[in-house]
């Protein structure tokens, strides 16, 4: 029998399929106009599964950027995977290690941001209950994500220039990010990132992405620390 909390999970996650599939089509076109062949698309979707950075590499790729830069750039963008961890260990921290190992693994922008607010809402959950809705969040967009990305790389030329899947990127990221500014701090740093972001876009190999990353939680940070010395 399937675990009610995975189901849950499932249906919480299902919606983020609508973007996940464009997003994962967009990606692997993207790779093979980058001049990867489907194996190495492939690989890389499976073994970074973060849309964000994946993009970043593909980016600088095509800029012929330093390979070094490269690596530095997409690992910086994916440092909000730390974070995630950080803020998911007090809820999923007491599993053993091989099961820490497969909840790394799943964690995405998508189930972090379900769980986090779900965990919020159903403090009497036990471990297993928030692990169990923590995959199934979790498979509803891992496998399609995969899937697509590997139809964008496999038919990417026959879908017409009109599609735009490029669309699929920003709503993803505006209906991961909306739900969770919840206070001062997390406004703050949200726009202080987005502010950075266009401030610095002059900066050689999107570095500017990085520069403008480090100032939001670094205000952010500031912001928490005074409204906790107000209060």
């Amino acid at each position: 029998m399937v675990n009610r909390r995975f189901l849950t999970g499932l249906k919480d996650g299902a919606p983020f399929i609508l973007v996940a599939a464009p997003f994962g089509t967009l990606f692997g076109v993207a790779a093979t106009e980058t001049g990867l062949n489907l194996p190495e698309t492939m690989a890389m979707t499976v073994l970074v599964i973060a849309g964000a950075a994946q993009f970043t590499a593909l980016v600088l790729m095509q800029e012929q950027a330093p390979t070094l830069v490269v690596i530095i750039t997409a690992l910086a963008v994916n440092l909000r995977m730390a974070m995630y961890s950080a803020a998911l260990a007090p809820w999923l921290g007491k599993n053993r290690p091989g099961m820490k190992l497969l909840l790394a693994y799943f964690t995405v922008d998508q189930s972090f941001a379900l769980s986090s607010l779900r965990y919020e809402h159903e403090p009497a959950w036990t471990l297993a209950d928030r692990t169990s809705y923590f995959c199934g969040a979790s498979l509803a967009i891992l496998p399609p994500w995969v899937l697509f990305s590997c139809v964008g790389a496999v038919a990417g030329n026959a879908i017409p220039a009109w599609a735009s899947l490029d669309f699929a990127l920003p709503i993803c990221f505006l209906a991961i990010i909306g739900p969770s500014l919840r206070s001062l701090p997390h406004v703050i740093a949200a726009g202080v990132s987005v502010g950075g972001a266009l401030w610095l876009a002059w900066m050689p190999w999107s570095l500017g992405l990085i520069v403008a990353a480090m100032l939001a939680m670094v205000t952010g940070a500031w912001a928490e620390r005074w409204l906790e010395g107000q209060s």
